[in-house]
């Protein structure tokens, strides 16, 4: 059986530049497709925004408050990493009866119990990447994990960020993920204590290591289907006749 090793990366205080954890992430990606075994990268960034291959230009941050918006390979659209967030990047091999779709299921479902271990119960959203809370009298349906991945040669790049004590406020200034009828949350504002990244650590370890030992799994059921953000045309209409 495959090891999965999981290697803190830069946490805390020892927040890690984007680029700098990009090029971390390649060098781990080349030794997993030479045969190495499976690492997952953990971490906190400095503020920064990532838009992926989806995102349209009005979602991207008028204002973006002094941090980068880089542009990535992965799939999805804009988000942001800062500290607070405990970004993921699991870096492993997919074997060959696992569909990405498999794998990143298999990366929701381990966050969802990653949730219920903190006492927030959580679920997919289909049409809708990532981990959401519904709606209740605290608020509107709101998402607290988000993924983006990118396979290269059958190995996974990218991953995920659950937001632990993160503040809310970097998200106001742009859309996330291109959905603008949702909000956003963290653990802290759920349970109504700080719930910092490295109290989150053990739980993510745990379930992660799990789901991606491959083994069947009861996943939980999904909340109700919300269609996906619509594309926005940047021709004319008079140049679509």
């Amino acid at each position: 059986m495959v090891t999965l090793e999981f290697r803190n990366a830069g946490l805390g205080e020892e927040a890690i530049d984007y680029l700098a954890a990009w090029e971390l992430q390649r060098g781990v990606h080349a030794q997993v497709v030479d045969g190495s075994d499976p690492v997952v990268l953990l971490l906190e960034h400095p503020p920064v925004y990532t838009a992926g291959k989806r995102t349209d230009p009005h979602e991207r941050p008028a204002d973006p408050g002094g941090a980068q918006v880089i542009d990535v390979d992965r799939g999805g659209k804009i988000t942001f990493h800062g500290p607070g967030q405990l970004v993921g990047y699991p870096i492993v091999k997919l074997p060959d009866a696992v569909k990405v779709v498999d794998y990143v299921r298999r990366v929701e479902e381990a966050l969802i119990a990653v949730c219920a271990d903190f006492g927030v119960a959580t679920a997919r959203v289909p049409g809708r990447s990532g981990v959401w809370l519904q709606a209740d009298s605290r608020g509107p349906e709101r998402k607290i994990a988000a993924i983006g991945i990118r396979v290269s040669r059958g190995v996974t790049m990218h991953g995920f960020s659950l937001n632990c004590d993160v503040d809310l406020a970097w998200y106001d200034r742009f859309v996330p993920c291109g959905i603008a009828d949702a909000g956003v949350t963290t653990l802290s504002a759920e349970v109504g204590r700080r719930v910092g990244v490295e109290e989150v650590l053990p739980s993510v370890r745990t379930h992660l290591a799990d789901l991606l030992a491959w083994n069947d799994y009861q996943a939980t059921p999904d909340y109700e289907p919300r269609p996906e953000p619509p594309r926005i045309s940047l021709i004319a209409p008079s140049a679509q006749r």
